[in-house]
């Protein structure tokens, strides 16, 4: 059985580096004194939640496509492509506060880690379902 120790502390670093976004919101909102259930007024302040808002609605793409190709295709490939995605969302969080022009190359290297993890999965489910098939 492989071991996906590496693949369980991507998971967990994906959800600190989230985290992490939510307290920066919280010291924005400070920052600029806008406070919930506000979120405009202040460009910093919105592009700060639009770039935590961002990283959530990746979420749900990238943590079963994490575990999908580490389960089905390779577990340290998938820890090493789920870092690298962590990185793309870190990248993209503090460009986008910066600038929203800034947040591409972010957003283009989370958005191809997240890609090869589903598309690679995906592709190994359907072979193994192919393969299953011809057994019989």
């Amino acid at each position: 059985m492989q071991s996906h120790v590496y693949v369980a502390i991507v998971t967990l670093l994906a959800v600190l580096v989230y985290f992490w976004m939510a307290a920066r919101v919280a010291r924005t909102r400070r920052q600029v004194g806008i406070f919930a259930p506000a979120m405009t007024g202040d460009p910093l302040l919105e592009r700060t939640i639009r770039a935590h808002y961002n990283t959530l609605e990746w979420l749900p793409i990238f943590l079963p496509s994490l575990w999908l190709f580490a389960i089905y295709w390779s577990s340290p490939v998938a820890a090493g492509l789920g870092l690298v995605w962590v990185v793309g969302r870190i990248v993209y969080f503090i460009g986008y506060r910066a600038d929203a022009a800034m947040r591409r190359p972010g957003f283009f290297i989370q958005a191809a880690a997240a890609s090869i993890l589903a598309l690679g999965a995906l592709g190994r489910l359907v072979y193994l379902a192919a393969m299953s098939g011809t057994g019989s």
